[in-house]
């Protein structure tokens, strides 16, 4: 009975706040906003698709919101109780998990193949992507690593820099691997941000972006693939039925939408036409359903969860939890910048979804976790 008692003590002070404060509710209030017209294009966007397939038409919103959605406010909710200042305790957990995870989805019986991908793992009839799950553990640990070292450690070469190169191209090196592009461009930004946040030297970054641009060269130059994706990018019109097709099917239902777009629901290309339709390709259907003043709105809030989130940073006086808050931020914007981008033809496709908006259930429910701690750390920032 007694050990009980312990056990329900542990709990309770885990999810019981250190301080006070009031939480930045316009932060939190857009990412909801977000993921609420999320699922309202979901629901429009998945209806051709998922009658096909499983003869319901609105098969794609209801396992988006049981198999994201609402574990992901689970999530939100207990990474809000939960001082965010516990986790910096579990970083060497956390890089430990981040590298067993990706090495999972390359076990025969546990990883489920995609077809030339290696991106998801199956566990109990379940199915789950580790490289999201990634970006937030990953982060966790940068930025405990980094909180703990003196801005003169970090700069230094041998005990700031190489360590950081080293540990962040053991997990690019497994998600190149996958082969997963997308998130690699993800994790590499927002880690070369928490860097820059933690005092960074200019030169170092530098350097290393000049080796990831070769680094991508290279990726591009041994995969037939990825340089046919690139040159599609560039030359749309070269390939308009093989691996052209999903950018100008992008491309035209995105010129269709107009001014005010055909209205919701009345999309044409989301029927057997484009690519990903409740994935990757939403923007497109949003563009084309809603016009060109709502998308502006829906990127207008993703340009003011970013501004929120940078403020939040500048006001968080502990370092780990200012390293967090530009981690997190950075992931959500860049890969927004990212999707939106390809979308409009102005960056080549990776396959990597809208924040809070496309389809995918371990997608949703780890950046809830995230906009979780987000949210705990609104309320013990300085205001």
């Amino acid at each position: 009975m007694r050990r009980n008692e312990n056990w329900l003590e542990k709990i309770k002070s885990l999810l019981t706040k250190d301080k006070q404060g009031s939480p930045d509710w316009y932060l939190i209030g857009a990412i909801w906003l977000l993921v609420f017209l999320g699922l309202l294009m979901i629901a429009s966007a998945g209806v051709a698709l998922g009658w096909q397939k499983y003869q319901d038409a609105y098969w794609h919103l209801k396992h988006q919101l049981t198999m994201g959605v609402l574990p992901g406010a689970v999530a939100f909710w207990i990474c809000s109780r939960i001082d965010y200042k516990r986790w910096e305790k579990l970083a060497s957990p956390m890089l430990f998990a981040s590298i067993v995870l990706l090495i999972l989805v390359f076990v025969p019986g546990i990883g489920a193949p995609w077809g030339t991908s290696h991106s998801w793992i199956s566990v109990f009839g379940f199915s789950l992507q580790p490289s999201e799950i990634v970006k937030l553990t990953f982060l966790m640990y940068l930025a405990a690593w980094l909180a703990s070292k003196e801005e003169h450690h970090i700069r230094d070469l041998s005990y700031g820099f190489f360590p950081f190169l080293i540990v962040l191209s053991i997990i690019t090196a497994l998600i190149v691997l996958q082969p997963d592009t997308g998130t690699m461009i993800i994790i590499v930004s927002m880690s070369l941000a928490v860097y820059f946040a933690a005092g960074g030297s200019l030169l170092h970054l530098s350097w290393l972006g000049a080796a990831g641009l070769l680094g991508l060269w290279a990726i591009v130059k041994v995969s037939p693939y990825r340089a046919a994706r690139l040159t599609t990018f560039l030359h749309p019109e070269l390939d308009p039925k093989g691996i052209g097709y999903h950018i100008n099917q992008a491309l035209l239902a995105v010129g269709s939408g107009g001014i005010l777009g055909r209205g919701y629901g009345h999309s044409r290309q989301k029927f057997a036409y484009l690519p990903e339709v409740v994935g990757d390709s939403i923007f497109a259907v949003i563009a084309e359903e809603l016009g060109f003043l709502l998308s502006v709105v829906i990127i207008a809030i993703f340009a003011f969860v970013a501004y929120r989130g940078f403020r939040l940073a500048a006001s968080c006086e502990d370092p780990f939890g200012r390293f967090l808050v530009v981690g997190i931020i950075t992931w959500f914007s860049v890969q927004a910048m990212v999707n939106i981008g390809a979308i409009l033809g102005i960056m080549p496709l990776t396959g990597i979804p809208l924040p809070f908006i496309s389809y995918g259930g371990t997608a949703m429910f780890v950046s809830l976790a995230a906009a979780g701690i987000l949210f705990n750390i609104s309320k013990q920032a300085s205001k």
